[in-house]
């Protein structure tokens, strides 16, 4: 029981000192590298002819963003590199990353010194094209591919620990019938050889090692939930929303790239609805039957909620509902997708009708009413829901804890108090034979 004890405490400690931060770490990577590039490419859209033009806030806004998700990628490249050390695959990896990642700054750096000199707008482009192949090719996947194998250990390490901890707990079960069966045999074989009824200290062993064996079981299928709670009901979800405001962010940036770059508009056009069905997925829409079916679609699962019409993360995450106030936090994302979708339609009519400058003015404007201000109404969503499981999921390890500490200690003192009642009660018989 002891044993069990420690190595489930063991286990709490890894999940919340390396696994789940390594996978948080690991995602945040993936969003910085998409907030990254989709601020370098609303940079450029924003400047103008070497700054004649130049819509101000949404530029310098672009910059300040820019510095931040840059900072986040070295910061999260840094905490991953330590996390690695004697995982050799990973090590490569983060390797390679940071390395790809020198090369990405150094094309969107050319493409932002372009873009100071008048008429260096197609240089700029070009350079930025580069910088996007790159980041698209290369560092996306391998940022991908740190979350896929940072979550599958935490999942391997997760199935391992429920399994011992299910295995245990039925052998404390076990055990205490073991225990009982000795000790009412001990009472049996003492009243048949001394002709008394009850050994009350045995009597009393016997109650104290029942009372060991429900709280060592208590403890530990008790933290086997919240292990479960942790994983299953919280970091799962977890996972899957850092997923989709990694998705979100290339998808924002999809449309900057579409205004920015006309000779690449339907690559980029194709790319965005491919990311819009990797978070609300809808069997055969298209760009322009999209945001009408969204609406149809999401009308019928709030009258039902069984409604299999559409899939994706957010679908992942509403089939995943657990705690106080995630569903109505979950919807309120999808509702504020619905806007950001409608804005996208918008964006798309302006070009088709020759106002490209008026599209640009709407796309990346945090103004009231216009695409990045929705489209921060829509991260901002999706933060409530990831705070939500964020703290159930330090909730279920704190709990799991409280487990271990609340009640095995008592169990243990409970088998060592048998014990020494069972010795006591048996000492006065065991002198008669002297």
């Amino acid at each position: 029981m002891i044993t069990a004890g420690f190595a489930a405490s063991d286990t709490w400690n890894a999940v919340t000192g390396h696994h789940a931060p390594r996978t948080v770490s690991a995602a945040g990577l993936n969003l910085a590298l998409n907030d990254m590039d989709a601020q370098a490419v609303n940079s450029l859209l924003a400047n103008g002819d070497a700054g004649r033009g130049r819509m101000t806030v949404p530029y310098d806004k672009a910059i300040r963003l820019y510095d931040e998700a840059r900072e986040a990628v070295s910061r999260d490249l840094r905490t991953l590199g330590v996390a690695a050390e004697g995982d050799a695959e990973a090590e490569r990896t983060v390797e390679r990353v940071t390395a790809d990642f020198a090369r990405y700054q150094e094309f969107i750096g050319r493409a932002l010194e372009s873009d100071t000199r008048t008429g260096g707008k197609p240089d700029a482009v070009e350079n930025y094209r580069t910088a996007n192949d790159l980041l698209t090719r290369r560092l996306l996947p391998e940022a991908r591919t740190l979350v896929e194998g940072t979550n599958r250990q935490f999942e391997d390490a997760y199935a391992a620990e429920r399994s011992a901890l299910g295995t245990q707990a039925v052998l404390v079960l076990v055990l205490g019938v073991a225990l009982f069966a000795v000790l009412a045999l001990l009472q049996w074989c003492l009243a048949r050889r001394f002709h008394r009824i009850l050994n009350p200290a045995l009597l009393a062993a016997t109650v104290c090692g029942l009372i060991a064996v429900v709280l060592g079981f208590q403890a530990l299928a008790g933290t086997s939930e919240d292990l479960r709670v942790a994983r299953r009901d919280a970091f799962d979800s977890v996972v899957a929303l850092s997923r989709a405001r990694a998705i979100a962010y290339d998808a924002n940036a999809d449309e900057s790239r579409y205004l920015l770059d006309r000779d690449h508009r339907t690559a980029h056009e194709a790319a965005f609805l491919a990311k819009s069905q990797s978070l609300y997925g809808m069997k055969g829409a298209d760009l322009a039957s999209y945001e009408p079916r969204l609406g149809e679609t999401w009308k019928a699962y709030g009258e039902d909620h069984e409604d299999k019409r559409f899939t994706g993360e957010f679908r992942r995450e509403l089939d995943n509902i657990t705690f106080p106030g995630e569903r109505a936090a979950a919807e309120r994302t999808v509702e504020a997708y619905a806007v950001y979708q409608r804005d996208d339609r918008t964006i798309r009519s302006l070009v088709a009708a020759g106002r490209e400058q008026e599209a640009v003015a709407f796309c990346i404007s945090w103004e009231p009413g216009k695409s990045n201000a929705h489209f921060g109404a829509w991260m901002q969503a999706l933060d409530e829901v990831t705070t939500i499981n964020s703290g159930a999921f330090d909730s279920a390890a704190e709990d799991g804890r409280r487990e271990l500490t609340g009640r095995l200690p008592w169990a243990v003192a409970a088998l060592i108090v048998a014990a020494v009642l069972a010795a006591l009660g048996l000492r006065p018989r065991l002198a008669e034979f002297r």
